[in-house]
């Protein structure tokens, strides 16, 4: 049914394109590791047994399509553990996934990410501030949807988060877990006929903050269940590629058209697209880069905390030794010196320059980091 995942198949890898077809035959046909983040919305699995009637005897637009329709929870979770095992290979090492859900699918696909090797970082809740009534009454109302949060294994050290963009967009306050964002409506809704194009569209706000939090201008977003386009819809807004799959026709044609319609970032920034510089996120320097670059010399002294009766000798390999010859890294010595149990030397050792003012070995690093970032 699906190709072989073992290259001997590849389609073309094409960033801004939808791909027409199921997403588990699409996936196995990308290149392992070529995506740096996944937004699936996959079909819900309703179970519904009949229409949706209001008070007045009306029937409910709910959804009913064919795709949302499987034999038993069996067969569900054969196709949740298909694509996710699909995702996980196309996924980068660096990467997460997001997957969004309502109770009727979300706790069987949590328990399926987890045996795949998945880690969990986050449950979100999308509290929805404008949602559909429970007509009989008989229950309380369906208000929320929950989004999982993942990175590809418990040992995965680096992934994006946007610390810093999410805590602006949220007047400066911590970005919480629970998201207060309306329903899609109004003119971002498509129709066809007077009736919803498709029945659980997302509203971009909630795409916003997904792509914004934890991807970086120019990575590429897949979604798998692309719908009509408001992951690429997004995604292009904020300067970030999109790969799209999704499996109606119909869908595909609509979400073509409303991406080609939506513009491009005014100026394609990092600063601008909310990528902040943070110390983790940095290109690592070693401090014999220092001594590459002439910045630093083999014997010059360096003073713990501008103590000068704290001090070491730089070696030529990037090591410093004390006064009583002992030898180690700026970072091992720096706890020895300041007598500290951990120590980032980075922050504690200066050096002093021709007027003989004491100034950080760190701002030597950073003129290092804007020569690279110039180059």
């Amino acid at each position: 049914m699906h190709a072989p995942e073992d290259g001997s198949d590849l389609i073309e890898f094409r960033r801004d394109h939808i791909y027409h077809g199921d997403c588990r035959d699409v996936l196995a046909r990308l290149p392992a590791q070529s995506v740096d983040l996944i937004f699936a919305d996959p079909p819900y699995n309703l179970q519904l047994q009949g229409p949706l009637l209001r008070p007045n005897q009306t029937v409910v637009d709910g959804v009913d399509d064919e795709w949302d329709q499987f034999a038993d929870f069996a067969a569900y979770d054969q196709f949740t553990r298909e694509w996710l095992s699909a995702c996980r290979r196309v996924l980068k090492d660096s990467g997460t996934l997001w997957v969004i859900g309502s109770y009727h699918n979300i706790y069987r696909i949590g328990s399926i990410l987890q045996d795949l090797g998945y880690w969990i970082l986050n449950d979100v809740v999308w509290i929805k501030t404008n949602p559909m009534p429970n007509f009989k009454g008989v229950r309380f109302t369906n208000a929320h949807e929950t989004l999982l949060w993942c990175k590809k294994s418990k040992a995965q050290k680096r992934y994006t988060f946007n610390y810093h963009a999410m805590k602006m967009a949220n007047d400066e306050k911590q970005m919480r877990s629970d998201w207060h964002i309306p329903l899609c409506t109004g003119s971002e809704r498509l129709t066809a006929g007077g009736t919803k194009l498709h029945a659980t569209q997302k509203p971009e706000a909630l795409l916003y903050r997904v792509i914004l939090s934890s991807s970086k201008p120019g990575d590429v977003v897949l979604d798998p269940f692309f719908g009509t386009g408001t992951t690429g819809v997004v995604a292009k807004r904020l300067g970030r590629h999109f790969i799209g799959i999704e499996r109606e026709a119909a869908y595909v044609q609509a979400a073509r058209a409303r991406i080609e319609a939506t513009p491009a970032p005014l100026i394609a920034d990092d600063a601008v697209l909310g990528a902040y510089r943070t110390k983790r996120s940095a290109p690592r320097i070693a401090f014999a880069a220092l001594l590459e670059n002439g910045l630093l010399l083999p014997g010059q002294t360096l003073y713990f905390d501008k103590q000068r009766d704290k001090c070491a000798v730089v070696l030529a390999d990037g090591s410093l030794r004390t006064p009583n010859g002992e030898q180690g890294s700026i970072h091992k010595i720096g706890a020895r010196v300041g007598n500290m149990a951990a120590c980032n030397g980075w922050e504690h050792w200066y050096y002093e320059d021709e007027r003989g003012e004491l100034l950080p070995i760190d701002a030597l690093r950073a003129a290092i980091r804007k020569q690279l970032e110039t180059a």
